[in-house]
Order: structure tokens, then sequence, then C-alpha cells
């Protein structure tokens, strides 16, 4: 996975959180939750524009296409099987989520399947 496309992921990822939890997202609510400069979220949220991942309105709210929503919740489901499988061995929560956000990006398909299949037997 390159860092350029893991890049990409984690914004349109932290969009997805932000509007489920705000109900509307702009630029500054993205630098302030991730960080982030103002200047450079402003020139990520230009490439995922230009790439059609996202729509941003007359007011700045941005909310994603049906390609970046894609993106999104697929990398949001796997945080939460991640982060979820650590906190069952024992991880904090706060140290589960970090880590989750590294392993996210690099877990194969097959891996995350597998994982995902292991934790909803656990939780039924």
């Amino acid at each position: 996975m390159t860092k350029n496309f893991e890049s990409k992921e984690d914004y349109l990822e932290r969009i997805l959180m932000l509007t489920e939890k705000k109900g509307s997202v702009r630029a500054i609510d993205i630098a302030n939750d991730m960080k982030f400069s103002k200047p450079s979220v402003s020139i990520a949220l230009k490439k995922l524009k230009s790439e059609n991942y996202i729509l941003v309105d007359h007011n700045g709210s941005i909310t994603l296409t049906e390609d970046g929503y894609k993106i999104a919740s697929e990398i949001y489901e796997r945080h939460k099987i991640i982060s979820s499988a650590f906190i069952m061995l024992g991880v904090d929560e706060k140290t589960a989520k970090l880590d989750a956000c590294k392993v996210e990006h690099d877990i194969s398909k097959e891996t995350f399947e597998k994982l995902k299949a292991y934790i909803q037997r656990q939780n039924h």
C-alpha cells in the first residue's frame, strides 16, 4: 500500500466518521480532528475532489461521493473490527485504536475476512 493511497483512505475514513458524529463536515473539522494544518488538509481535499471521492458545496460542507463512501466504509469497518480484536486481547482502547489505524491499510483481504468472522463468532 502506498503512503499516498493510505493517506487518501485516512481522509475518507475521517470524513465518514465526522459525518456520523457531527452531521456535516468542513475542512476545519478535519484539520482539528486529524491535527493537521488547514493548508495540508486543503491540498488533500482538492486532490480528493479532483479524483471524484468528495463533493464540496458552496458553504464548504464536504460529502463523500459513492466511490468515496465505498472506500471510507471499508476502511472504517476494518478499523472497528481490528480495534475490537485488539481490545478482546486485552489491549487498552486508545492503543487498540491507534494500532488499528496502522494495520487497517496493510492487512490482506483474506486475513481481514477471517478476523472479522472470528470476532463475529465471539460476539454472538
